[in-house]
């Protein structure tokens, strides 16, 4: 319709256009050639208005076509949409049909049902009654009630599964024994074969040897003043006695020791034992005994692989040179755990370096300068902690006495690698009053049991044999005994290795014949 309008509007503007054009021709021109051209004007905007007409009807026939098309689709799809609508509402009315039919099955159903289940409580009603009928006569026959016989049966019962427990128990354990007892003497024997090492015994008294009597006397000097000198420099008693051709240095400090050791073997080659030459040699010599201890440590490190470590801990391993433990020489023993937890680490698939670290540094509380009340193993671990090494090995060394708890996969193997160490033969000297007073306190604790007639602690300590009364112990007993004895002694003695405990019960039948 828009361009119907613009059509008509253009032929308009037209006409008034061709009027103009006549004014103008009619005043300036003449008039016959005016009305020629008003003429000509004329036609030409009746050709024109009429083109545009026929252009604007043309085009709303275009439109009215169109507009009719597009009524005739919509209303096509109202149709098919209504027709849809229709067989969904079919469709719904004949499922709600459906529907009200299973409805009507289900109550049918379960009226059915309850008439099943007013039958089966008439049933376990008459049941009922017949088995306290069949209990009442059972109880006349058999002399009890059923509270007797329900309790009598389960006591039985106890009984037996407390036997089957205690069998499947002990096949259990033998079976976990026999498997983890060979894999462990395994990895155990090949670390001790793979690390035989010599083993040096270190006391409190140094024997320091002299050419002759002579000697001694330039030692003690005027009035004792050489001696006096020697032991305030050093820290170390001289004891000069009858010994001949030998002077006694006493000192539970092995540094100490060493350092009075090489000053008098300076002095004596020296010639000159004064106050002044003493106090000098005796400053030279630990200057001399520090440089050392520091290049032992560090060749300790390098021995064995170990890298990293910070200078004060280098001099803490050197020190251990001049240290025993129980009668074994400290560095050895740390050298020897430190080889032993490498080997147990790599046959484990963990990483050697880390456990050789930890055993070389699991014993350096023992030798720190510090005053502290702390135990060595965790005063070892703050030491560790302060000089930056790894939390593993801190809490590797400060659980080897289980005086912490162990949270590194490398604590067990830094314990047992120091208990391998100090336990095998020869290692280590024990004094013979606690000696006999660890193995009397084991077969005391044994002898606490109730059963037990005699106990033997052989084998210096590493075995428990226990005779038990066949009348008051069962094989049952006997057994759990065993365990109970091993706990016992596993939590409240301290002793190296490991205790096997052996309980034995026999029954003897003695008849004479005459």
């Amino acid at each position: 319709m828009s361009e119907f309008v613009f059509y008509i509007v253009s032929g308009i503007v037209g006409a008034i256009l061709a009027l103009a054009v006549y004014i103008l021709v009619k005043r300036t021109a003449s008039r016959g050639q005016a009305d020629a051209i008003v003429e000509k004007a004329k036609l030409e905007a009746e050709k024109i208005k009429q083109e545009k007409i026929l252009q604007a009807k043309e085009k709303y026939l275009q439109l009215k076509s169109e507009h009719e098309t597009y009524v005739g689709n919509k209303n096509q799809e109202l149709k098919e949409r209504e027709n849809n609508i229709r067989s969904r509402e079919g469709q719904l009315n004949q499922q709600a049909g459906e529907l009200n039919k299973r409805q009507h099955d289900l109550d049918s159903q379960k009226g059915q049902l309850n008439a099943q289940r007013n039958t089966l409580e008439a049933k376990l009603e008459e049941c009922a009654k017949l088995t306290a009928q069949v209990n009442k006569e059972l109880e006349s026959v058999a002399g009890m009630t059923a509270d007797e016989a329900r309790n009598t049966l389960m006591e039985n019962m106890k009984a037996q599964a407390r036997s089957e427990a205690q069998a499947y128990i002990n096949d259990t354990m033998d079976e976990a024994r026999m498997n983890a007892a060979k894999e462990a003497k395994r990895i155990v024997i090949n670390t001790i074969q793979r690390t035989a090492t010599e083993t040096a015994i270190e006391n409190a008294v140094t024997t320091f040897p002299i050419d002759s009597d002579e000697v001694k006397g330039r030692i003690i000097g005027r009035e004792g003043r050489n001696i006096r000198a020697l032991e305030a420099a050093t820290g170390v008693e001289i004891v000069v006695d009858d010994t001949p051709d030998a002077i006694l240095l006493s000192a539970f400090d092995p540094v100490r020791r060493e350092v009075a050791r090489l000053a008098l073997h300076q002095l004596v080659i020296d010639g000159r034992i004064h106050p002044a030459r003493i106090e000098e040699v005796v400053a030279k010599v630990s200057k001399q005994l520090e440089d050392e201890i520091l290049e032992t440590g560090k060749r300790s490190c390098i021995d064995l692989g170990i890298h990293g470590l910070n200078i004060e801990l280098v001099k803490l391993i050197g020190r251990m040179k001049y240290r025993s433990s129980y009668g074994q020489n400290l560095l050895q023993h740390s050298r020897e755990v430190a080889n032993i937890c490498s080997i147990m680490a790599s046959e484990l698939g963990l990483n050697p370096k880390v456990a050789k670290r930890a055993g070389l540094l699991h014993d350096i509380g023992k030798v720190s300068t510090e005053d502290s009340e702390l135990p060595h193993a965790l005063l070892g671990a703050k030491l560790a902690e302060q000089y930056k090494e790894r939390p593993e090995i801190c809490n590797a060394i400060g659980a080897h006495h289980e005086e912490m708890e162990m949270t590194s996969i490398y604590s067990p193997l830094v314990l047992v690698g120091d208990a391998i160490s100090g336990a095998r033969p020869g290692a280590r000297r024990e004094v013979i009053e606690s000696y006999i007073k660890r193995l009397k306190g084991m077969e005391d604790l044994a002898a606490s049991y109730p059963g037990v007639t005699k106990s033997f602690a052989i084998q210096a300590g590493r075995e428990l044999r226990v005779i038990v009364g066949a009348d008051e112990v069962s094989d049952d007993a006997a057994a759990r005994l065993s365990t109970e004895i091993a706990q016992k002694i596993q939590d409240e003695m301290t002793y190296p290795g490991q205790v096997k405990i052996t309980v034995i019960r026999e029954t003897r039948s003695v008849a004479i014949a005459k």
